[in-house]
């Protein structure tokens, strides 16, 4: 399910350029059409936390996948902006546990020390989604358009649903049923992991990490590699291709490195911390407006995604800060947070870019994206500040 989750999110940014001038969107009206479906994403999270705990991930998953296939169909049919935002919003609700439900799965069925690696080959499988979402999907555009692109992914959705229902395990083998408590019980444990001091601590981190690499490539990196970099449609497809491969390739080697790094009884936490440092490296390098073409932008790209892998075992440590029951709303706790700083940047963004006047083939100036990374550097800088303060120790007994 997490293969549709990260199609669902990287798709706009390659249909995006193409919706805009279609619809008559604005940057900021784009923006907000790519942000709806983190939306209602994040609202979903901390009930859907709940759900996984309670449900397990096999039956909210399931449930979960046919939502998302109904939100797919809707944006595929949609006659104007309004109905495919409609649509997007449906499709956040229906990915909500694409990440949390593989998460809270691996954390029952691993040993502790094994549960990043293993989340980290999800992942990797996860990423062939964003890939799908790039090249292959602007090949696509000239025969089916977006609008086909969407039938496929209601296709895709359902067949997942039906995939999941039949052949996945509610449990371990000889794991028992969870004990249940009132509902009230459960969902207070939400106030004592956000009341938690580490948690708190490391969170905007980790967040970080994650909520950058989606923002752009969810959105932003296709307009930037259009009007900053100035790539044509196929190559700007590419690029996006190469920040996609390096999202999957990073998170195979983020996840053993947390692994290896666990073994040796630290916590871990230095990974997504450093993935944090070269995020900002690279915004550096785009500040600087670098040329080469192809070659260069895509190896600048293949950088950030890897670099943007380093958020996901991030949530296993933060994981294993508490009892493994509580494994499904930690993770969306830390989503939810993650989401709400990406529906922020999306939005922010294109604030930023409609400061300037569009230009005469639709772009949008590049110092308005040299403003907006500014802007994220900060936040970067004081998330990465949080992080250091307590820096990166052994675990306690």
């Amino acid at each position: 399910m997490n293969f549709v989750n990260q199609m669902a999110r990287a798709v706009i940014a390659t249909v995006g350029p193409l919706l805009a001038l279609e619809l008559g969107l604005s940057a900021s009206g784009l923006g907000l059409l790519a942000a709806l479906v983190f939306v209602t994403y994040a609202l979903a999270q901390l009930p859907v936390g709940l759900a996984l705990d309670l449900f397990g991930a096999r039956r909210t998953q399931a449930v979960l996948a046919i939502v998302a296939a109904i939100g797919c169909l809707i944006s595929s049919i949609a006659p104007d902006a309004t109905t495919f935002g409609l649509g997007r919003l449906v499709t956040g609700i229906g990915i909500a546990a694409g990440l949390m439900g593989m998460l809270q799965a691996n954390t029952y069925w691993y040993p502790r020390e094994k549960v990043a690696a293993m989340t980290g080959r999800g992942v990797f499988v996860a990423a062939l989604g964003g890939l799908a979402g790039t090249l292959p999907v602007q090949w696509l555009l000239p025969s089916i358009g977006w609008r086909g692109v969407f039938a496929g992914m209601t296709a895709l959705a359902i067949a997942v649903a039906l995939w999941i229902w039949l052949s996945v395990p509610d449990r371990p083998p000889g794991a028992a049923p969870r004990a249940r408590r009132r509902l009230r019980d459960e969902v207070a444990e939400y106030g004592r992991i956000f009341r938690n001091a580490r948690f708190l601590r490391f969170l905007p981190g980790i967040a970080m990490v994650s909520a950058l690499n989606f923002t752009m490539m969810g959105l932003w990196a296709g307009p930037w590699l259009r009007d900053v970099g100035g790539l044509a449609d196929e190559p700007r497809a590419a690029a996006l291709l190469c920040l996609a491969l390096g999202m999957t390739i990073g998170s195979l080697v983020m996840g053993q490195w947390m692994t290896a790094v666990q073994s040796r009884g630290w916590t871990g936490f230095g990974v997504p911390l450093l993935a944090l440092a070269g995020q900002a490296a690279m915004l550096c390098v785009m500040l600087s407006r670098p040329g080469g073409g192809l070659p260069v932008l895509g190896a600048l790209w293949f950088a950030f995604g890897f670099l943007g892998a380093g958020g996901p075992p991030g949530y296993t440590a933060l994981a294993q800060i508490f009892p493994r029951d509580l494994a499904g709303r930690v993770s969306t706790a830390v989503n939810f947070t993650m989401l709400v700083i990406v529906v922020f940047l999306q939005n922010a963004f294109g604030w930023v870019l409609d400061l300037w006047p569009r230009g005469e083939a639709g772009g949008w100036h590049p110092d308005g994206y040299a403003t907006a990374l500014c802007g994220i550097l900060l936040l970067q800088a004081t998330a990465a500040c949080a992080m250091l303060r307590f820096g990166q120790g052994k675990e306690r007994a």
